[in-house]
């Protein structure tokens, strides 16, 4: 069985580590591509009109994804990497989640911020998918890959 490392990033900055990590670590990797991608006024926290600020506000948000891993049944490990938004995970990690059967394998969380921990998105992770593996999870500034 094989790992591979997963990432969603509006802006490049978890692209950068989840690239480093999967390097390191010899994983497979896979991009959480939007369909249709984020533009600098989507991603203005500050406008409560803005793209991202909508979604983050409707729990039932599911940004459609571009691409589909299509042999997810051959990893058993899984290295999930996005930035936090609004204190969890950004609603493209939830519609990645319901698109891929996750089920039996092990999942690593890790997380991109200006500020905010990982304990909030990873807790809410858990209670949300209850039946997924959600083994550990840690806010990056770089790929280090100690707590994998």
């Amino acid at each position: 069985m094989k790992t591979i490392t997963c990432y969603f990033s509006a802006t490049g900055t978890t692209k950068k580590i989840a690239k480093e990590i999967a390097q390191k670590l010899n994983t497979d990797i896979f991009e959480i591509e939007p369909l249709e991608l984020y533009t600098k006024e989507d991603l203005d926290w500050t406008n409560k009109n803005s793209r991202s600020s909508m979604e983050m506000r409707n729990d039932k948000s599911r940004p459609r994804i571009k691409n589909k891993i299509e042999n997810i049944e051959e990893y058993n490990k899984v290295i999930l990497g996005f930035p936090v938004w609004w204190y969890k995970a950004p609603t493209i990690i939830n519609a990645f989640i319901e698109e891929n059967n996750l089920e039996n394998k092990e999942i690593y969380v890790f997380v991109t911020s200006g500020g905010s921990g990982i304990t909030d998105t990873f807790n809410n992770l858990k209670k949300d998918y209850p039946n997924l593996n959600f083994i550990k999870g840690k806010r990056l500034e770089t790929s280090e890959i100690d707590w994998v």
